[in-house]
């Protein structure tokens, strides 16, 4: 590709048809969009050409990809997941650092609702394209992509023994696990969130091509109907079980909570991890739900076990969903009592799970539930003690966690000359 074919491309990524202006995202800037969009509650209003506004998830509008965060966190939850977590076959730390290169230019065209390189079609007949087509005319859709390391990057293939954080920690065995080791873990991972599952899926599909010999797909997992919101102003939603799930979860306009609990500082990321700053970590947990035995579950008997009623998600002895809970009017084994910021010493994770339906198991029952995503500070003050204060929760009868995976989660991609990870490489 020359020059004057790069810079034109570029600038089509930036620019894709249908997308706003250059001069209408002028001012958003990374987490920028996440907190004015999420402001108002995923109905948030993204500015047109001219005065009029339409609603985000509407409006298939682009999210920023460059900024301090990586987008996808903070952002206002889109309505689609595709998740993956990657093995790196190759051992030459110089190719990895150039397929990260690679995948960073094509996540900036995507997320723009641009075609990947030269395209899906128009190039050399005898050669397979650049993009794989099947997003072709489709808009942008709020694609969010992020990406994350696992712990076993840093097992001293690439000569990262020393920069693995602190916080990058072994999960536990946590009571009540049954996790498939094929479903685990991982040495990177990409969150595709989109508000169309054709836009999301396309997206890992294009990553997965380009690092073909690199890398490989370990595990992967679509989502769909968020169980989380970032909006606090929009309809709480709802898990598989039909309980509002999500209400007190932190909002990407709350910037001194996403300080306190989610941002990697400076002063968190010393040493071998001061390439952290401006990171966060991810927790991944694929939780199965016995939504068979759920459904014969009396009314009053599942409303015990979340320490909410069902209809408008009201805490036990209280008349609205976001009044403050009495945590002492509910049973001592219910979800809401165990999970509280107030029964684990303030511990609080920004929430950005999805519902799953894999078919059947064989046996007659849904494959369905929870794909768990967890954003925060540290595991080890957030995730970790969260979890383990769950080992009582009457809710286990009905779930089991069958996949796990952490990530650490490098800062944004601040400008064209950036890509994922150059911190930690350079």
């Amino acid at each position: 590709m020359s020059e004057n074919t790069e810079e034109q491309g570029a600038r089509t990524a930036q620019e894709p048809q249908g997308a706003p202006s250059r001069r209408t995202v002028i001012g958003w800037g990374g987490a920028g969009l996440a907190l004015g969009a999420a402001a108002a509650g995923g109905a948030a209003a993204l500015a047109r050409d001219g005065d009029a506004t339409a609603p985000v998830a509407e409006s298939g509008g682009a999210v920023p990809f460059h900024g301090t965060h990586q987008a996808g966190i903070a952002t206002a939850v889109q309505d689609r997941l595709h998740f993956a977590s990657f093995d790196v076959k190759t051992e030459d730390r110089a190719e990895l650092v150039q397929l990260l290169k690679d995948w960073t230019r094509a996540a900036e065209r995507m997320t723009a609702g641009a075609e990947v390189g030269e395209g899906a079609y128009g190039g050399l007949p005898e050669a397979p394209p650049d993009d794989t087509g099947e997003a072709l005319g489709l808009k942008p859709s709020r694609l969010t992509l992020t990406i994350g390391f696992g712990p076993s990057l840093f097992d001293g293939r690439f000569g990262l023994k020393d920069r693995r954080p602190g916080a990058l920690v072994d999960l536990p065995r946590f009571p009540g696990d049954n996790l498939d080791p094929a479903r685990s873990g991982g040495d990177i991972c990409v969150q595709a969130c989109a508000d169309d599952p054709q836009v999301a899926v396309h997206a890992i599909r294009n990553l997965a091509r380009i690092g073909f010999g690199k890398v490989a797909v370990r595990w992967s997992q679509l989502g769909f109907g968020k169980t989380s919101s970032t909006t606090p102003d929009a309809q709480t939603p709802r898990n598989l079980f039909g309980f509002k799930d999500g209400t007190r979860n932190i909002a990407g306009t709350e910037t001194e909570r996403l300080t306190k609990h989610v941002w990697v500082s400076g002063k968190d990321a010393e040493g071998g991890a001061a390439w952290m700053d401006g990171g966060s970590y991810l927790v991944a947990r694929r939780i199965r739900m016995n939504v068979e035995t759920w459904d014969r579950t009396p009314l009053a008997e599942q409303e015990d076990i979340f320490g909410r009623d069902k209809r408008e998600g009201a805490p036990v002895g209280k008349a609205k969903e976001h009044d403050e809970p009495f945590l002492k009017a509910m049973k001592p084994d219910s979800h809401v009592r165990l999970a509280h910021p107030d029964s684990n010493n303030g511990a609080t994770l920004l929430r950005r799970g999805y519902s799953f339906t894999d078919g059947t198991d064989g046996l007659g029952r849904l494959e369905a539930g929870l794909f768990f995503l967890a954003y925060q500070k540290d595991v080890r003050t957030g995730f970790i003690p969260v979890q383990t204060s769950l080992a009582s929760d009457a809710l286990n009868e009905y779930i089991q966690h069958v996949g796990s995976a952490l990530f650490a989660i490098p800062p944004g991609v601040r400008d064209k000359d950036d890509w994922w990870g150059r911190a930690l490489f350079s």
